[in-house]
């Protein structure tokens, strides 16, 4: 007779094939008698469209490009298709793994899901583009990760990548599209072409306004792909009333480092500092929601020692005190990004010299913004030299969107 199943093994069982908690803090209750505020409707995601994309899936071997976000409701997306009798032939882990536990950068390993047996694929380890051996099994690929509408999230690099492989190998793409939480945010240089990265993929401004459906068929239709190949491409949008100004609190943290909503928003601008000397929290328990340094005045209003933890395992500065700011009260930038905290975090380093890192570029996308701040430029003097490209971006921008902006 087997043994009985302990009731807390049983919860860890259903944590494990459910989707995760929602980020950020619990919302205030209302007082006693006082009438609930009305709770804003939550945009119907593509893959919770089933009708819609069902039909595409029939006698097809499915591949999955999903993390801990490719949730149908509570349920996991390979669950989800899997019980409605789904063909899914493997599944493709991005940056961060599968379940979306992985630490920044760490590489991802092949395996299997424990439950379905189905094989995982890693798209962040030996290999970001799929291989013809890893597509051989597969007709059809879904592509369902929550993005944070930032040019250097790496999961819009694998999606390019992704349609690149199936446009070389005859595959079909399905895109079934989520919000993008900064969906009002479109500023910043636009990548030049000498920075082409796994976190510049594309020619993009640091915000790009886009959602994934959105900018997959940006890809395809500007001819990104590898000689300006298209592919077969299929998006099942949002649901009806979404715009890109419709407020989205992720229902699932998107990364392990970005923990809460304005986290999230900050992201844009506070990401330019992993091309400094400047930690950005990874580390602590707030991570793009505080930034400082050794290098910073003692006399900054805040302080904080990385240390090893669970997002970032070495983080960067660890063990070392840094001066320099809590953001977690700041306002997000009022066009979703900002060179200000860098200005300011440069003008008062006490060792400018070693400052910015290698990585600075690659973040930025531009070889013109390190000179500019070491020049003493303003806010506005830099930013007008980004404007004409911007301007070009922001018209081809409406071209491809889905949605309207408010």
């Amino acid at each position: 007779m087997p043994a009985p199943v302990s009731l807390p093994f049983l919860a860890l069982l259903l944590a494990l094939r459910t989707c995760p908690a929602a980020p950020g803090p619990t919302a205030a209750q209302p007082a006693a008698g006082a009438p609930a505020a009305p709770e804003p409707a939550s945009p119907v995601v593509g893959a919770a469209q089933l009708a819609k994309y069902l039909p595409l899936l029939q006698g097809k071997r499915v591949g999955l490009v999903v993390n801990q976000s490719s949730c149908v409701g509570n349920a996991y997306l390979v669950d989800t298709l899997r019980s409605r009798g789904v063909n899914v032939a493997a599944i493709f882990a991005p940056e961060h793994g599968f379940r979306g536990e992985a630490a920044d950068g760490a590489l991802i390993q092949d395996g299997r899901d424990a439950r379905s047996g189905v094989l995982v694929r890693s798209l962040y380890g030996k290999t970001r583009k799929p291989t013809p051996e890893m597509l051989a099994d597969v007709d059809v690929l879904i592509f369902d990760i929550q993005d944070v509408g930032a040019r250097f999230y790496t999961f819009i690099s694998t999606l390019h990548l992704v349609m690149e492989a199936a446009a070389e190998q005859g595959k079909s793409v399905i895109v079934l599209d989520r919000p993008n939480p900064n969906g009002a945010a479109v500023d910043g240089p636009v990548r030049e072409p000498a920075f082409v990265s796994f976190v510049a993929q594309d020619p993009l401004p640091i915000a790009h306004g886009l959602t994934v459906g959105e900018l997959a068929g940006m890809i395809n239709g500007e001819k990104w792909l590898a000689g300006g190949r298209r592919c077969p491409l299929t998006v099942v949008p949002l649901g009806p009333g979404y715009t890109h100004a419709t407020p989205y609190a992720l229902p699932v943290r998107p990364s392990p480092n970005l923990p809460t909503p304005h986290a999230v928003a900050l992201y844009p601008t506070i990401c330019l500092f992993e091309g400094t000397n400047i930690s950005v929290g990874r580390g602590t328990d707030i991570p793009f929601e505080a930034i400082g340094g050794p290098t910073q005045p003692a006399s900054r209003p805040f302080s904080f020692t990385p240390q090893p933890n669970a997002g970032s395992p070495t983080p960067p500065l660890n063990g070392q005190l840094c001066y320099g700011l809590d953001l977690r009260g700041a306002p997000v930038p009022p066009t979703g990004f900002s060179v200000q905290y860098l200005l300011d975090f440069y003008k008062q380093s006490t060792d400018k010299e070693h400052f910015f890192n290698k990585r600075f570029e690659e973040l930025s996308g531009t070889v013109a913004m390190r000179p500019q701040i070491i020049a003493g430029k303003t806010e506005a003097e830099i930013r007008a030299s980004w404007e004409p490209g911007l301007g070009q971006f922001k018209q081809m921008r409406q071209k491809y969107l889905l949605y309207p902006e408010r």
